[in-house]
């Protein structure tokens, strides 16, 4: 598969939606992982990301404009031990609840379908990132209608062991805008991944469409310490 440039990747599309990257730094010493979102509607834009004692949570912006918090505010991100779950939605919960109970990543999702927003069937896509004594892995997931009709739902995880230093793969919910808005389709795309947090940071939200985008969160993991560095940027304040 040919490496895609991620900053490029997103200026040509104006609606990717929620996108989840994880990869490893160029240097190798990183586990990297990036999560952003989307909105087009008031309800969906009025949000940012805040830190909590296991990952961040998306929040009401102006609490006083929410006005339906059903599939927009939930955890992102949680870490379980050596494992940190990013996702688009509630199934972080779920992903984290039956992984403590000694579920596979695999098996804590089966439970879950693509999100009831009619006409889109939004993707739900997941990730997992184990990072343990100088080793790491990680896996990704897609759970998606057939092509925008429900009556079957499609399944798809994507595990990389002993990922390579500088690569990293990108997955996210839409193709682009569109109503209703057309699933991603295929695996995740290879991309480039830098060393540095803030070179990452700056380079993926100032290639979000500015009208559409939201928050963003980025997290470099040391693969020999587990220490990790995060950094959040939120296109609104918090009221």
């Amino acid at each position: 598969m040919k490496s895609l440039d991620i900053y490029e990747e997103l200026k040509t599309n104006s609606y990717p939606g929620r996108g989840i990257v994880i990869g490893k730094s160029a240097d190798g010493k990183s586990a990297v992982t990036a999560y952003f979102i989307m909105g087009r509607s008031v309800n969906s834009r009025n949000r940012v990301f805040t830190e909590t004692d296991d990952g961040i949570k998306t929040e009401a912006a102006d609490p006083s404009k929410l006005t339906d918090p059903h599939l927009i505010i939930y955890s992102p991100v949680r870490v379980l031990g050596n494992k940190t779950i990013v996702t688009n939605g509630d199934q972080t919960d779920t992903i984290y609840e039956l992984m403590d109970k000694q579920q596979t990543f695999e098996q804590s999702l089966r439970g879950r379908v693509y999100e009831d927003d009619v006409p889109n069937y939004t993707p739900r896509i997941s990730g997992i990132m184990h990072v343990e004594n100088g080793s790491y892995n990680y896996a990704m997931s897609i759970i998606k209608s057939a092509d925008g009709n429900p009556d079957c739902c499609e399944r798809f995880t994507f595990t990389y062991t002993s990922p390579i230093a500088g690569e990293g793969h990108f997955i996210h919910t839409y193709m682009g805008d569109g109503n209703p808005l057309p699933s991603f389709e295929g695996e995740p795309k290879k991309v480039n991944i830098p060393n540095d947090i803030d070179e990452f940071t700056d380079g993926l939200w100032n290639s979000l469409n500015e009208d559409n985008k939201v928050s963003l969160f980025v997290r470099f993991i040391d693969i020999e310490s587990g220490k990790a560095v995060s950094k959040i940027v939120n296109k609104l304040e918090k009221i």
